[in-house]
This record gives structure tokens, C-alpha cells and sequence, in this order.
């Protein structure tokens, strides 16, 4: 068997397909359906309404359905993946998958549907007949040469976008790479000589494209299972006759190879040996594409040529030509200014698109979705990975400006907007906030200073922090061990120049083993325990905020929370008109943020420290331009239980109310009431929170602790923090599982808070 059987455990693939819910999809409402009134609305009789709309405008459709986001991924199963010609039902499992790529990547719904018809003219009769559900239609894994004719037809018909993946999917990606191969082996594209391995429709497809691009058609020689494609040929359809040139005399795949630029193959495995690669021209571009097996493996086409640019299939070497990196974009793109076709400018952008965002450097997720490896522009990094989510607001907008300059587009968009839109939305509800917190820091750049710098994915975030422009990053730790965590991390984070400084050997040392002694004299502190302490970078480093010589502080990767903590209080010390420091997580969910305090520092706290732990969190949350509504968290609401905890929030919720009365707060409250207002107002009319609570403020560590672990784990929130408050310089405490893109953010929320410090 192909593919799936071959390369993984037959039970491992059956088991994933029936656990649960069988199959991989399902349908899910996007309006509310609780109640009689919800019933009414959705369905008889609110539903008459814009059903009336629609049959006086039809373009009311995109407004009142789910259309506008709506493809459909349609099949007869004559040519699925590897299998071949198994029929449609047999290929739903490959349609569903489609379906959960076009979700995943690109956040667009979509209808499978497998017809049970071979036949030209009723297939593209069935599936026209189907315009009015969709705004655009996905052909896959049809049949050569049947599906040409049924995609032309259905363009000819249909008045939303018609795409052949199978065509166009792997020609736009291969054509990126193209572009880019190009630029490294310093070619024209009008001057390169290409060979297509293959003449089915993906093969067909990637020639005529790569004519879009700018080869000439005289450059491109096509090579089926029976050789060159020749005008003495008569056995050619009308296809394969448009790459049919004049007889040179080159009859084989081999023939064809010699002296040639460009190989693309889209074929059969092995058929190519390292001999016939060796006859190439200079810097060959080999893009071996065949599943599961390229036509030439990647090491055999690097030890038979090692200048060549190599592509594959396939996942485990460089430069994966994979259709995830443009359909899903491609449709986001086309669908958002309701085209009515995805056409040849639209697949040029697409892959000038991706072209160019190979070029830019690459951001922590990514790195992290590979195992943390590098990736920079070159022959081992071609074209952006599948997993690279930048795709979607860098492809997306390109093919919604080349639909609207091309004349196809129904509505008008502003691209840059667009772009910011579906990176917020990507983002999720963290976006606006992070991008607040990082526009800040790069407006006035301050000196953050990383103990433990030799860590390695400490120095992937440092090195995020210089590309970005975020801050001036100070590492502490032996120079030699920073360059070797580099060079194992392939990081050019030494090219900016960094400062790095050895605590022991630093020319401040005494003097700030001398400051911490008399700091810390009658603490127990003598001086040769002093000159013990300053050796340890996380203690230097707060000595070097405290003098003015950083502006904040990133600490804590590969040290207990109590590590970072006590030197931050020893040598920082309280902000003034505080009691107490305190540890707030904002709690990243689909599509809100909650603040949760305090989680990490204060156990047990009275009163007037709940109510200094209320302030001082509602105010950091002001500092990220949002308006904090507190909720005073309790097993009680407003009294209903008599219990000495809950008499505690009361009181320092009117600790609070006397202090600060500007600020909305209320309780003491259960979480359910504090986080759904419509539940809150029918219960407790009188409470004075004006919309749900972004601010939850806890009793004790237990209860916070226990809630913001059991949201993340179980509720799948993002757990952003601890961001440490009531220190008198800015510090941030890391967790051991933080992610590099998070460090980053710790580091500009630092910056931010040095600003306003400042």
C-alpha cells in the first residue's frame, strides 16, 4: 500500500480516525441556540427575514450565511494522494483532512463532498449546481486529463473561485521556490533551461506556471513515461502538445538533463541517479517531488552535486514543497473580496508572496514547531515552513490586492489593514495587547539585562529581541559558554555585538559586593559571603538595576521562583506606598484576556494586603490600556455565607473602595457570577461591575494557583507570566516551560515598565 500503511502503523492511523466522534470534522453553530427566543432567530419564523433580503439582493447572501466563508472541497476519487483511482467514498478520509487544513490554517469552513460520477459534463453539471452554497469551490484529487476540462468548465460557469490543488497547489509553491532559487544561483528566469519529470495534471500545471513567472516556453522541455515530448510525437493530447518543440534529438530523461538548470519532478521515485544530476549546469535547482519517494533523494542529489538547490516532498529535509503554504491563503485572500476567480496574477502573488517571506527572519513559534533548530534565506531554507503562520497575512492580502487589481475582486479592501486584521485574528486576544507592549518598547529602547545567558533558548529570545528592536539586551554569563550555546543553536546573535559581562571578572564586582554587604549586614551577610553572592549573575544583574547600569531585569528560566523573588526584594527592594510584592498571570483565551492575583507570592493574606494586591494589579492592567473590572473572588456572594475568608474579601474589598473609589470593583463574588454578566444581573442587580471581570483577585495562593493551572491545562488558556509587581525596578520572573515568544514579551513588558518608571 502507498503513503499512510507504508510509513506509519496501520492501527495508529484507524485508531485516530474513529476515536471519539468518528471521522475528523463536525458542525458547529456560531449563534446562540439555549432558548425559545434562540429557536425563533435561527430558524421558523426570524429566519423568513433575511431570507426575503437575500431573494430581493443576492449579494445580501455573503452578509446573512455562512457563504462568505464557505469552500467547498469536492472529489470524485479518481486520483486520491497515492492511491490512485479508489473511488469517492473511498477518499473522504483525504477530503476531511482538506477540510481540517483549511480550518487550522486559515480559519475557513468547509463542506467535503464526494460525487460518484466519472463523467466530464455530469460531474461539472453537479457541482455547478451547487454555486449557491459556497464562495469558492476546491477540486481534488480528480484524474488526468479529466480534471483540465472539468476545471475550465466550471470557471466558465461559476462566478465564484474554482482552484485544482492538484494543478495549482504544488505549481505556486514550486514556483516560489523558483524564484528564490534562482536569485541564489544568480540566474534569469528567462535564460533557465527546465526539465518537467511527468505530464499529468500537477506536472502541466508547474510548467504552464512557471511561463507566468517568466521562463520561456522554449526553455521548458516536458519528459512523460515514454520520453521527450516532441513535435514528432503523435501520441500527445492537446496538453502535453502545448510543450511539444521542435526534435533535437533528446529522447530520454537523461538526454534532457544535460546541461539543464532547473529539474522538476513530479513522477516516479528513483528515476534519477546522481549521475545524471552531475551533468547539470552550475548551481542545478533539483525539485524532486514525487511522494513518498522524490525521483532523487535529497542526500543523493547533495553528494552527486553538493551546489545543487535541492526540494522535496517531503517533511524530513529542507525546502518541503507542501500545498498547506497556498491554498489556505490563497482562499482566505480570494474570499475576503468575494472574487470571482482565483486567477494567474492572484497564483503569481501568491508565491511572489511567499517568495519574499523566506527572506525575513524567522519567529520563535516557528523555530519551536522544529524542534528550535535555525532557519535562514538560503539553499537549505528555500521557502517558509508549512508551519510558519506568518503565511496567512503575508499571502492572503497579496492575493486579495491581485484580485482587486485584476478586476475580479466584488469588494474593495485596504491590504495593510487586511493584514493587521488577520495577524490580530491569528493572534488571538493577546495580539493587541503584545503589540502595545512591543510599539512602546521600541519607542524608547532600554537596557534589560539576562542573567544565565548561556541557555539556549534564552539566547533564541535575545536574539528575537535585537531583530524586533524591543530593547538592548545585557548577558551575564562566561563569553565562551555564550558562543558555544550559539554555535549549537546556529544563532548569529553575536554578529549584533551584545554586551556580555562575566560577573566575577566585571569591574563593578567589588563595588557591588561592597554595596550588598552593607545592604545585608545585619542580615547575616558577611563580606566574604557578599563576594560568594555577587558571583551569581542573577544577583549581579539586580545590583546592576538597582545602580542604574540596566533598566529592568529578565530572569528566573533555569532558577526556582524564590530564587529570583528574594534578590529582587533583598536588593530592590518595595515600590513605595506598597506592602507587599505580588505575582499577576494574564490568562490568554480565544477571545478574551482575564488578569488572575495572586498566584505565586502571598499564601495567606489579610485584608489590607488582598486590598494592596487589588490595586496594585488593577493598575498594571491600566498600564496596558485596558480598563480593569475587578472581581473580589470568594465562595460567598455578597454575603451569603458567614465565614471568616469570606468576611476577609468583604472587608478588603471596602479597603479598596475607600482607597481608590475610582476603580470598578465589587464583591465578594463567585467566579461563574463575576465572569458571566447576564448570570450576575439576574441573581445580584445591584452589583456594581458594569460589564464581566477582567480582574480576578483571589484569597489565597491555593485558590489562584489552583484556578489559573486548571483554566490553562483544562480550558486551554495561555498562561502569561507571573508578571511581578510592587518591586521598585522592573523584573520578570520566567517559568521553566516559557516559550521564547513569550520571553520576548516578559522582556517588552520590562522595557514598557522602565519607561514609565523612568
Amino acid at each position: 500500500m502507498p503513503i499512510t500503511v507504508r510509513r506509519m502503523a496501520k492501527a495508529d492511523a484507524l485508531e485516530y480516525h474513529t476515536r471519539g466522534r468518528p471521522g475528523k470534522i463536525e458542525v458547529t453553530p456560531t449563534k446562540p441556540l439555549n432558548t425559545q427566543r434562540h429557536l425563533s432567530l435561527a430558524y421558523s419564523p426570524g429566519v423568513a427575514i433575511p431570507c426575503e433580503e437575500i431573494e430581493r439582493d443576492p449579494e445580501l447572501a455573503w452578509e446573512y450565511t455562512a457563504r462568505g466563508n464557505l469552500v467547498g472541497v469536492i472529489s470524485n476519487g479518481t486520483a486520491v494522494l497515492g492511491l490512485g483511482d479508489i473511488g469517492a467514498l473511498a477518499g473522504k478520509p483525504v477530503m476531511e483532512g482538506k477540510g481540517c487544513l483549511f480550518k487550522k490554517f486559515a480559519d475557513i469552513d468547509v463542506f467535503d463532498l464526494e460525487v460518484n460520477e466519472t463523467d466530464v459534463e455530469r460531474f461539472v453539471d453537479i457541482v455547478a449546481a451547487l454555486e449557491p452554497t459556497f464562495g469558492g469551490i476546491n477540486l481534488e484529487d480528480i484524474g488526468s486529463p479529466a480534471c483540465f476540462a472539468i476545471e475550465e468548465k466550471l470557471k466558465e460557469r461559476l462566478t465564484i473561485p474554482v482552484f485544482h490543488d492538484d494543478q495549482h497547489g504544488t505549481a505556486i509553491i514550486s514556483g516560489a521556490a523558483l524564484l528564490n532559487g534562482a536569485k541564489l544561483a544568480a540566474k534569469n528566469l528567462a535564460d533557465l533551461r527546465v526539465v518537467v519529470s511527468g505530464a499529468g495534471a500537477s506536472a502541466i500545471a508547474c510548467a504552464e506556471f512557471m511561463l507566468s513567472l517568466g521562463v520561456s516556453r522554449d526553455g521548458v522541455v516536458l519528459v512523460d513515461s515514454k520520453g521527450v515530448v516532441h513535435e514528432g510525437r503523435e501520441d500527445l493530447n492537446e496538453f502535453k502538445r502545448r510543450f511539444a518543440g521542435p526534435d533535437a534529438g533528446r529522447r530520454t530523461l537523461a538526454d534532457a538533463l544535460e546541461g539543464a538548470d532547473v529539474f522538476l519532478g513530479l513522477s516516479i521515485g528513483g528515476l534519477v541517479s546522481k549521475d545524471m544530476v552531475a551533468g547539470m549546469a552550475e548551481r542545478p535547482m533539483i525539485f524532486a517531488l514525487a511522494n513518498p519517494d522524490p525521483e532523487i533523494s535529497y542526500p543523493d542529489a547533495m553528494e552527486a552535486r553538493p551546489d545543487a538547490i535541492v526540494a522535496t516532498g517531503r517533511s524530513d529535509f529542507p525546502n518541503q514543497v507542501n500545498n498547506v503554504l497556498g491554498f489556505p491563503y490563497i482562499f482566505r485572500g480570494a474570499l475576503d473580496v468575494r472574487a470571482t476567480a482565483i486567477n494567474e496574477p492572484m497564483k503569481v502573488a501568491a508565491a511572489e508572496a511567499l517568495a519574499a517571506l523566506a527572506h525575513e527572519p524567522v519567529p520563535p513559534p516557528v523555530l519551536s514547531a522544529y524542534g528550535g533548530r535555525s532557519f535562514r534565506f538560503g539553499p537549505s531554507y528555500l521557502i517558509p515552513k508549512p508551519f510558519d503562520t506568518r503565511a496567512l497575512w503575508w499571502v492572503a492580502p497579496a492575493v486579495a490586492r491581485a484580485a482587486m487589481d485584476s478586476g475580479v475582486a466584488r469588494r474593495e479592501i485596504d491590504p495593510s489593514a487586511y493584514a493587521e486584521e488577520l495577524e490580530r485574528r491569528r493572534a488571538g486576544a493577546s495580539y493587541e495587547i503584545t503589540r502595545d507592549m512591543q510599539r512602546a518598547a521600541k519607542a524608547d529602547l532600554k537596557r534589560i539585562v539576562f542573567p544565565e545567558a548561556s541557555n539556549p533558548k534564552l539566547l533564541r529570545a535575545i536574539q528575537t529581541v535585537i531583530e524586533e528592536g524591543i530593547a538592548e539586551p545585557i548577558l551575564l554569563g562566561v563569553r565562551k559558554d555564550i558562543e558555544e550555546a550559539c554555535k549549537a543553536a546556529d544563532l548569529d546573535l553575536l554578529d549584533h555585538e551584545p554586551t556580555i559581562i562575566s560577573p566575577r571578572s566585571a569591574e563593578q564586582f567589588a563595588e557591588y559586593a561592597q554595596q550588598y554587604f552593607e545592604l545585608r549586614k545585619r542580615k547575616g551577610v558577611t563580606r566574604g559571603l557578599a563576594d560568594s553572592v555577587l558571583g551569581k549573575s542573577n544577583y549581579f544583574g539586580m545590583m546592576m538595576v538597582r545602580n542604574g547600569e540596566a533598566d529592568g531585569l529578565v530572569s528566573g528560566l533555569k532558577l526556582s521562583y524564590p530564587e529570583t523573588i528574594r534578590p529582587a526584594l533583598q536588593i530592590l527592594g518595595l515600590r513605595p506606598g506598597v506592602r507587599v510584592a505580588t505575582g499577576m498571570y494574564m490568562m490568554v483565551l480565544k477571545d478574551s484576556v482575564k488578569f488572575f492575583a495572586d498566584a505565586t507570592i502571598n499564601i495567606d493574606p489579610d485584608a489590607e494586603t488582598l486590598a494592596d494586591i487589588a490595586v496594585q494589579v488593577a493598575d498594571a492592567v491600566a498600564e496596558l490600556h485596558i480598563v480593569p473590572r475587578v472581581a473580589m473572588i470568594s465562595f460567598s456572594n455578597f454575603g451569603s455565607v458567614k465565614h471568616p475568608e469570606a468576611v476577609k474579601v468583604k472587608r478588603a474589598l471596602d479597603i479598596v473602595k475607600h482607597k481608590r473609589p475610582d476603580l470598578e470593583i465589587d464583591g465578594e463574588v463567585q467566579a461563574d457570577y463575576a465572569l458571566d454578566k447576564a448570570k450576575l444581573d439576574d441573581e445580584f442587580p445591584f452589583a456594581e461591575l458594569g460589564d464581566a471581570a477582567n480582574v480576578l483577585i483571589f484569597s489565597s495562593l491555593a485558590a489562584g494557583n489552583a484556578a489559573y493551572k486548571v483554566l490553562h491545562c483544562l480550558g486551554g488558556a495561555q498562561a502569561v507570566g507571573p508578571m511581578l509587581l510592587g518591586i521598585d525596578k522592573p523584573v520578570a520572573v520566567l517559568q521553566p516551560h516559557v516559550s521564547v515568544e513569550e520571553i520576548a514579551d516578559m522582556t517588552a513588558y520590562t522595557a514598557m515598565l522602565a519607561q514609565m518608571r523612568g
